[in-house]
């Protein structure tokens, strides 16, 4: 019998320094250099709808196995490189504007 299988969507809950929870889709992963970065896009639901600014979230994963945790990218040219490089691989399904 041939099923075919969906999947869902790639959802992480991340805090911020208050403990504030927020839920983010993973639109795309990508290895540079020895690191892995994601693309995010926060997940809208009715109770955030009024939140949606439409911002792609830029991540690098540190940390292995059970210890791993994204973290923000501090050097502003590897952001604005791995951001570049998702913004072109995601052109397709995504209208961004440069800020």
């Amino acid at each position: 019998m041939d099923e075919e299988m969906e999947f869902g969507p790639d959802i992480v809950s991340l805090s911020d320094e208050d403990g504030t929870e927020y839920q983010f889709e993973i639109v795309d992963r990508l290895e540079k250099d020895g690191n892995l970065y994601y693309a995010l896009i926060p997940v809208i639901d009715e109770n955030n709808l009024s939140d949606d600014n439409g911002e792609l979230v830029v991540l690098r994963s540190a940390g292995e196995g059970e210890d791993e945790y994204l973290e923000a990218i501090e050097d502003e040219d590897e952001f604005n490189e791995i951001a570049a490089i998702f913004m072109e691989e995601l052109a397709d399904e995504f209208d961004f504007v440069d800020e």
